[in-house]
């Protein structure tokens, strides 16, 4: 019919914020190379390996407008991967910032594991109620081997990881968290064993900006 009324005819098109489209890998780097995060040389990463390129998140994490840009996009993400999820549960100490910012776009609570004689577990009175759905938030994966110490150590505690999530794997998709993975940014950045090193990474003196060891 003529003139006739349809729903929504009038109505302007809602465009969705540009973190519920999600970002990409070039969009996060975007937010190292602002914060000067993005970094060459020779360094030893929280895993034990060697690298060429280092991601210095904290150097991110002390802005929170890039923090928030970051953990939203993570947060959606999440959601769009799992549903809804009860807690967060983060690694500390490079986890504990991007653990809590995630939870709070979740709208879930966010507690971390720390190290104690070597293994991961829950202090400081935190406890996860029995089988609630957790989501185990990380800022960099290389390996997965911290990921899937705190993955068991949720477990133990008696939590249901539906999602393991970070912000960046720079394994390339390699890497087993133990969980269904999540990912913010996916590169492919070589590392190597301390005895493979190839001569040209070899040459250059090491740092060990890493926090992994901190707490051995």
């Amino acid at each position: 019919m003529q003139g006739a009324h349809r729903p929504g005819r009038y109505l302007p098109r809602v465009r969705k914020p540009d973190y519920l489209r999600g970002m990409d890998t070039e969009a996060v780097l975007n937010e190292f190379r602002g914060a000067g995060a993005l970094r060459e040389g020779h360094f030893i990463l929280s895993s034990g390996l060697h690298s060429g390129v280092f991601l210095q998140k904290n150097l991110v994490f002390q802005y929170p407008e890039r923090t928030e840009r970051l953990c939203k996009a993570l947060a959606a993400k999440i959601t769009e991967a799992v549903g809804r999820v009860d807690i967060c549960v983060s690694p500390a100490v490079g986890g504990i910032i991007p653990g809590y910012e995630t939870a709070r776009h979740l709208g879930v609570p966010s507690i971390y594991v720390e190290r104690e004689g070597g293994e991961f577990s829950l202090r400081r009175a935190f406890a996860i109620p029995p089988g609630a759905r957790v989501a185990m938030v990380e800022d960099i994966v290389t390996t997965g081997l911290s990921s899937r110490e705190c993955v068991e150590a949720i477990r133990k505690a008696g939590g249901n990881v539906v999602v393991a999530a970070c912000i960046v794997d720079r394994s390339g998709g390699r890497a087993d968290p133990g969980a269904p993975f999540v990912a913010l940014a996916r590169l492919d950045v070589p590392a190597y064993p301390a005895d493979q090193l190839p001569p040209e990474l070899a040459a250059i003196p090491t740092e060990d900006p890493g926090s992994r060891r901190l707490g051995k």
